[in-house]
């Protein structure tokens, strides 16, 4: 499942395929309307001039999505003044749970810039589709009214025009995550 989800992530456009990415590019992101965690509601178009880093995720992640926006926390301390240059962005693939409300309380353990979004189920699935992100909601088999939500953990950088640039895995080094931000800033 994971070379899967890394070929069909990686995997440049189809040759004569449609939409605004060219041929030999990525086809990561593109147009999304979800909530932040005020209950504003966003677009891509609201991120752009600022290079944006993407998370997706959501709030009862028992140990990747924490380990990952500590990551970006710590990489974002590092960055200084710089970081108010980037729009961090933690998406919920949890939209029945993760409020906006849950996510607000969420994410203040972590670093203040990131910003939480949910939406309906079918605004997160467009959103996680345009981002090639593969969540699944998997019920706990000892107790019918619980679940968990496997997901790919991916950080995607992505340039001030709303562009691809490049994506870590959730365990990246908080250096190179703050190198790769400082180099696209």
């Amino acid at each position: 499942l994971g070379a899967a989800t890394a070929y069909k992530i990686l995997s440049p456009s189809e040759p004569g395929s449609q939409g605004r990415f060219t041929e030999g590019q990525v086809a990561i992101g593109g147009p999304f309307s979800l909530v932040d965690q005020t209950g504003a509601r966003v677009s891509e178009k609201d991120f752009l001039g600022k290079p944006m880093l993407n998370f997706f995720g959501f709030t009862n992640c028992p140990d990747v999505c924490p380990s990952g926006l500590q990551t970006l926390t710590v990489a974002l301390n590092a960055l200084g003044e710089q970081s108010q240059k980037l729009s961090p962005v933690f998406v919920s693939v949890d939209p029945d749970r993760d409020t906006p409300a849950a996510l607000a309380a969420y994410i203040k353990s972590f670093h203040p810039l990131i910003r939480g979004l949910t939406g309906t189920p079918d605004e997160v699935q467009a959103a996680a589709k345009s981002y090639r992100v593969y969540y699944k909601k998997v019920p706990d088999p000892a107790d019918a009214t619980r679940y968990n939500v496997d997901h790919s953990a991916f950080f995607y950088l992505m340039d001030k025009n709303g562009q691809y640039v490049k994506h870590f895995p959730h365990t990246v080094d908080a250096e190179k995550l703050d190198e790769a931000i400082r180099a696209i800033l």
